[in-house]
């Protein structure tokens, strides 16, 4: 009897794997250049940040000949082309024994990229248990020994002609906008078409503390002071859960309209805290009497350098607020959204928080007198996930 596809266990086996350098090195600094990490890309921490795309293969394509060889080759040979430009990510991510600095050394040691084979359609992968999915589609090979590459790519194909491709970077090269950064051009190298975004790659140096440093008092709202031992011994508050869940885009609208009701036009990134904030003060243990949300801010925009947007690193802050039980069962999504937006708002217009008025970047002041450690281990298993579709 023949087996119902649904019903198979998802197999996949290891077809290829390669390193991918630069394919121009005259575009990078000599051999073993380093590049001293700041300490914000140090406080992001070394852990993997795994984008997944999945593709679709069309019915009239399907019997295509060598379609994921022609994938895999257009994929190496343009992430050559991308590697040239984007030099640091295929480095090496090391201490420096004297200084115990955080290095990147400009060495070409490349990328890594993978392809795989799946024993099921595209249609068939299971999102409901995302992680074992994942441990299958992502690359494995974390070992820094083995394979210390800070960039790692697999490419898996499925029966139904369709394909998935995961990339994974180490937190300690950038943030989401670089790493879309880096996509884009990838995309674009391989299309044979003009950079849109030549990298900033100048790391540690585009973001100099202000002499002398000041603080905000705010800090005291947003950080914690604890020593490296009170985090060890942070007691565990119980089982966590992470889900996946899918959104119409309809329902984003329909969100949007109820946010912007008092006349305020409102984002759909606040339109949608606001909804998962009320959906979160219902769940909440009834011990508590406030909720607290959080927002990471990209803080290209908010800062006085006009060539920030092409900055290759991280250049985070984050918002913070926190509101009574009471009043987010209570208040409308218009409401929710005032809050949402006054507390994203606070670091982009420099009020309390991150950001100065004068454009600078008051988190530098606060890192510019820590040594930060950053350990040169491979990082943990996977943290977070981008889904594009």
């Amino acid at each position: 009897m023949e087996e119902n596809p649904k019903e198979r266990k998802m197999s996949v086996i290891l077809r290829k794997k390669c390193i991918v350098k630069a394919m121009n090195e005259y575009l990078s600094p000599e051999r073993h250049h380093k590049l001293t990490l700041s300490n914000l890309d140090l406080l992001s921490g070394r852990f993997p940040v795994t984008y997944l795309y999945l593709y679709y293969h069309s019915r009239s394509d399907r019997g295509s000949i060598n379609i994921s060889n022609n994938v895999f080759e257009s994929l190496k040979t343009s992430l050559a082309k991308t590697l040239s430009y984007y030099y640091p990510f295929a480095g090496r991510i090391v201490e420096d024994p004297q200084t115990s600095q955080t290095l990147i050394i400009c060495d070409n040691n490349g990328a890594l990229l993978v392809e795989a084979v799946a024993n099921i359609p595209l249609i068939h992968l299971d999102f409901y248990n995302l992680n074992q999915t994942l441990e299958q589609i992502l690359v494995s090979c974390l070992n820094p020994d083995e394979f210390p590459f800070p960039v790692q790519v697999q490419v898996t194909c499925y029966t139904c002609g369709g394909v998935s491709i995961t990339f994974t970077f180490d937190h300690a090269l950038g943030d989401a906008t670089a790493f879309g950064n880096f996509l884009s051009s990838w995309s674009q190298l391989a299309r044979d078409m003009p950079l849109s975004c030549i990298p900033d790659l100048d790391l540690g140096r585009s973001l100099p503390p202000r002499l002398p440093p000041t603080y905000h008092p705010y800090f005291n709202h947003v950080f914690v002071k604890c020593t490296l031992e009170d985090i060890r011994n942070i007691p565990k508050t119980g089982i966590l859960l992470k889900s996946l869940y899918f959104v119409e885009a309809s329902s984003i609208n329909h969100l949007q309209t109820l946010a912007s009701a008092d006349g305020n036009k409102r984002t759909k990134i606040e339109a949608f805290s606001a909804y998962v904030w009320k959906i979160m003060a219902t769940s909440i243990d009834k011990s508590h009497a406030n909720c607290k949300m959080g927002w990471l801010v990209d803080g290209r925009g908010r800062l006085s350098h006009s060539s920030m947007s092409n900055y290759i690193g991280n250049v985070l802050s984050v918002a913070i607020e926190e509101a009574s039980i009471v009043e987010i069962k209570q208040g409308s999504i218009s409401a929710i959204a005032n809050n949402v937006h006054r507390a994203i708002s606070k670091v982009g217009k420099g009020l309390p928080l991150l950001f100065h008025p004068d454009g600078d970047f008051r988190l530098l002041n606060w890192t510019s007198g820590l040594v930060v450690p950053c350990s040169e281990q491979s990082p943990p298993p996977l943290k977070t996930v981008e889904l594009v579709t």
